[in-house]
């Protein structure tokens, strides 16, 4: 049975055969930039048109000790700057809480700046296992001629890249699957994973998976509750993913989700128990093995 609540949920992954889960997309940042993301949430009713509580508003320590009880073996703390000049600056701290949690993988961003080039690669070089890039927050055109190095970069040390280029929660002035297909056009060897499925535009972002080899989707906030009544999946959501079951990965976007992360555990393990294709197997890769040869763990 899929687990009912958070304190069901190590045990539900010791039942599957997993030695823990691999969370693709979890954010932790410099505190007071953490602040003023929870203060935007805060007013999410006003921002969003819906009410947006963080469920786990905890401080750092507690927060690790949240992923540690869930038996979250690895996951990869996303940081994304807003502005320029932010991208360096985060990596750097990203690179040293990395350094004293076990869990937790190095990551890096960027944002299309003269130095992109040049700190993208030290923090390659520095053992950054995925990158994240956040159009919308960014608020940036995915296409800008100071990425094209850093795409290229990427692609080249065969490096993840999430994602948030879709349309969800609210569209920006460059998101959309279309404006991001551009970049695999140019890029086409580039390992991007398309953040929370590219929501709203679920259809589009399976037809990137099946068209580039690179393409993965993360699992952050589709099929729960709160999202499916603003972007519900397509009625053959699971017999899609039936025919890509290595090409979905486990992300939840813990700490800033409105409910628990064992309801994203539990929206999973329901496509799962839905088409004969999927079952157990499809959980353990979505919820391990996918999501651990992205970030290349043993």
């Amino acid at each position: 049975m899929p687990p009912g609540s958070d304190a069901e949920v190590a045990a539900w992954v010791r039942d599957l055969g997993l030695p823990g889960l691999v969370d693709l997309h979890v954010h932790f940042l410099p505190e007071r930039v953490l602040a003023k993301v929870w203060a935007y949430f805060d007013h999410a009713s006003a921002n969003y048109g819906v009410d947006w509580p963080i469920h786990y508003r905890t401080s750092e320590p507690e927060r690790v000790e949240s992923l540690r009880a869930f038996g979250v073996r690895a996951f990869a703390p996303l940081v994304y700057p807003h502005k320029p000049g932010m991208a360096a600056w985060l990596n750097d701290w990203v690179r040293a809480f990395a350094a004293e949690v076990p869990e937790a993988v190095t990551t890096a961003t960027f944002f299309p700046e003269p130095e992109a080039e040049t700190y993208v690669r030290q923090a390659i070089e520095a053992g950054a296992r995925c990158f994240k890039s956040h159009v919308q927050v960014g608020d940036f055109d995915p296409r800008d001629e100071l990425l094209r190095p850093v795409w290229g970069q990427l692609a080249d040390a065969d490096l993840p890249v999430i994602v948030h280029c879709g349309h969800g929660p609210l569209p920006g002035t460059h998101t959309g699957l279309d404006v991001f297909e551009e970049v695999l056009r140019e890029h086409p060897r580039l390992v991007a994973v398309i953040a929370h499925a590219g929501m709203p535009e679920y259809d589009h972002a399976l037809r990137l998976v099946r068209r580039w080899p690179g393409v993965h989707l993360d699992t952050t906030m589709v099929g729960v509750e709160f999202t499916t009544t603003l972007s519900p999946l397509p009625k053959d959501w699971t017999a899609q993913l039936a025919d890509l079951p290595d090409r979905i990965a486990l992300g939840t976007d813990f700490p800033n989700i409105p409910y628990s992360y064992a309801e994203q555990l539990r929206a999973i393990a329901g496509w799962a128990e839905s088409d004969d294709r999927l079952g157990a197997d499809f959980l353990r890769s979505v919820l391990h093995d996918t999501p651990a040869r992205l970030l290349g763990l043993s």
